[in-house]
């Protein structure tokens, strides 16, 4: 059974220009991946800005704004893709961005262990229903204070404040492995 958590706004690679990019987690250490995550962000904000070209000074800091923006989101989507990725089988990571006339969509897919499922979908339901900003210093506080062992949520609750993003998911049965679910993450941007 599938279910959605927020505005999720299903892929559509028939009219506008996307995007994709695929991983296999399990090829490199995750140490080693940060590396990869990081360029992997940095190509797709730099394809991106070649649609907006930067004519004069203002239009040129809007474009620098822009691709820090896009490297942010993607970056924190595929570290947290890789590093929350169910292990025991082979199950690729995907990031999409898909641009459109107002706006910049990212899908994030990746596995999800069964027993995960549930912590991730009760933050995910405190990061729609709750103020960002509180939660943020919530969640700042909890890690200065403990040792976190999941996810903090720092990247999407960075993603809410300071870059005005919208965030959905959507959770799906995974092609044969009953131990696991698939998740896509939606990150929706304002161009």
């Amino acid at each position: 059974m599938t279910q959605t958590f927020g505005d999720f706004v299903a892929p559509n690679h028939q009219r506008q220009e996307y995007l994709r990019i695929g991983f296999s987690p399990s090829s490199l250490p995750l140490q080693r991946r940060w590396r990869n995550n990081g360029l992997s962000a940095d190509f797709l904000a730099d394809y991106l800005i070649t649609f907006f070209p930067g004519e004069d000074e203002k239009d040129q800091q809007r474009q620098s704004e822009f691709k820090d923006a896009v490297s942010y989101v993607a970056n924190e989507l595929l570290e947290n893709a890789m590093k929350f990725s169910y292990a025991p089988q082979e199950h690729p990571v995907s990031i999409t961005m898909q641009l459109e006339q107002d706006h910049i969509r990212f899908y994030v897919q990746n596995s999800i262990a069964c027993q995960d499922v549930a912590a991730f979908q009760t933050f995910i339901q405190r990061l729609l229903s709750e103020d960002p900003d509180e939660l943020y210093m919530e969640r700042l506080t909890a890690n200065t204070e403990e040792e976190h062992q999941g996810g903090s949520g720092l990247g999407f609750l960075t993603m809410l404040n300071h870059y005005n993003a919208q965030l959905a998911w959507q959770f799906a049965p995974a092609d044969e492995d009953p131990e696991a679910l698939t998740v896509t993450t939606m990150v929706n941007l304002t161009v």
